[in-house]
């Protein structure tokens, strides 16, 4: 594939001004009238000769006989990378992202309002994925349903009741339910599920003599039951995904100049992945390493490859300066990307701030 230094200073000319004219138009661009806005002028033949070779060369296509050229998705990558020119945001539009964001809201908060703040701003569907809240428990209570099943009931900080179902071990006897109560309660102090966890695995071993084996058990799996494990060490790892939460705001701006029918269908099946959540958040969860906006383009991610979409994030991170997630924008391929890139590199340093 090409690179923006194996180009002529005439083709890069070119090939600048036909995916700055199909970003802006969304129409192909012809020698005529790239004869008429080039600077310096060159004649239709010489432009129809460059633009050949920009074809041949991946960058362009003809999207019917006789027509102008428009950038393929290769040249679209390309000229992101090499060509554009990011503009700077104005003092408003960074007003308006702040303002909504304040510090003293709960992170899940803060984060849903970040999100909407883009959204308004970019006229697209703004997204972040963000680690799954731990909530602060203040009691929990192992009561028997059945002669085969126990009820785990736990109440957080907020008062608000979860309950879980765990198999029952047999010859269990109503005393271990009580002892494995006490165990836990006396031990919460404001912790939450992880840190419980962490606690109650470290002191396996002293529970086992303190209480025995079948307590110990108990209190493991019962544990174990909120996140959706078995009982095991909690050092296992668990799939990422299924760590983290997906918010996704203003999906009727996606809805929005809709010209023709097959924007009506590449609309439709960009419905259809934000439904995959999943999926999404995988996606967006193997991003989170990289620094900066990352931006990928239609078929570059798997997911986007029918509704011809672009995903462009940032990671953003905590008060100990760890990366923790990533919002961004879901955008038409052919979008304002010196203006969505500025967007979302503020919003994420805006969220990293906050957070931190």
């Amino acid at each position: 594939m090409s690179n923006i230094a194996s180009l002529s200073e005439r083709a890069r000319l070119i090939f600048r001004q036909i995916v700055e004219s199909y970003l802006e138009t969304g129409a192909p661009v012809g020698s005529r009238l790239l004869s008429e806005v080039l600077e310096p002028q060159l004649s239709p033949a010489s432009i129809r000769a460059t633009m050949a070779e920009l074809e041949h060369s991946g960058l362009l296509y003809a999207p019917h006989v006789s027509a102008g050229r428009l950038p393929t998705q290769s040249g679209l990558r390309l000229f992101i990378d090499g060509l554009l020119q990011v503009s700077e945001l104005t003092a408003a539009e960074r007003e308006i992202i702040a303002p909504d964001t304040q510090s003293d809201l709960g992170a899940e908060q803060l984060l849903r309002q970040a999100v909407e703040s883009l959204s308004g701003l970019s006229q697209c569907a703004g997204l972040v994925v963000s680690p799954s809240t731990d909530p602060i428990i203040k009691h929990i209570e192992f009561t028997p349903i059945s002669d085969t099943q126990i009820l785990v009931i736990l109440v957080d900080e907020a008062n608000q009741v979860e309950n879980r179902v765990m198999p029952k071990p047999r010859d269990l006897l109503p005393s271990t339910l009580t002892e494995v109560s006490n165990y836990l309660n006396a031990r919460l102090k404001g912790r939450t599920l992880g840190q419980l966890r962490h606690e109650a695995q470290a002191e396996l071993e002293n529970l086992r003599k303190e209480l025995g084996e079948l307590t110990a058990q108990i209190v493991a799996a019962g544990l174990a039951s909120w996140t959706g494990r078995d009982a095991q060490p909690v050092s296992s790892p668990t799939p990422d995904a299924l760590s983290k939460s997906l918010i996704v705001r203003g999906e009727a701006h996606l809805l929005n100049n809709i010209e023709a029918m097959e924007d009506l269908e590449r609309v439709r099946l960009l419905f259809d992945d934000l439904e995959r959540k999943e999926e999404l958040i995988s996606l967006l969860s193997e991003a989170e390493g990289g620094e900066g906006v990352r931006i990928f383009i239609g078929s570059e991610t798997p997911l986007f490859s029918l509704s011809g979409s672009s995903l462009i994030i940032s990671s953003y991170r905590n008060s100990e300066s760890h990366i923790v997630g990533v919002l961004g924008v879901i955008a038409p391929t052919r979008s304002n990307y010196a203006r969505l890139i500025p967007l979302v590199d503020h919003t994420a340093h805006v969220v990293t701030k906050l957070l931190s």
